[in-house]
């Protein structure tokens, strides 16, 4: 399946649009991994164990965002927009959504 932020995918026509589909991942805070991310945030470099939260959350979003294609009869996500934020109370949980147009590229 082809996935592309464009609009377009250059050489192929859409032939149906089959309606917007999102992905989304929940996922909450670790103390031990905050406590050392705030450690390493102290003495600079980058946060790996937060690096790879946040990647799974991705991979999480898109995958299910091209499941819900598939299964609308799409063949490409076009448009898609990524976006990461906190919720819950105290903003305890980061939030990964995926989001884009389902179409039937020619």
């Amino acid at each position: 399946m082809i996935v592309t932020t464009t609009n377009n995918v250059e050489g192929r026509r859409v032939v149906a649009y089959h309606g917007i589909v999102t992905g989304e991942a929940i996922f909450g805070a670790n103390v031990f991994r905050d406590f050392f991310a705030s450690i390493r945030d102290v003495v600079g470099g980058r946060s790996g164990s937060y690096e790879k939260v946040l990647r799974g959350g991705r991979d999480t979003a898109l995958r299910e965002m091209m499941d819900e294609a598939q299964r609308l009869g799409a063949n490409a996500v076009i448009g898609v927009d990524l976006d990461y934020g906190a919720v819950g109370s105290n903003e305890s949980m980061m939030m990964v959504t995926a989001s884009g147009t389902a179409v039937t590229l020619g």
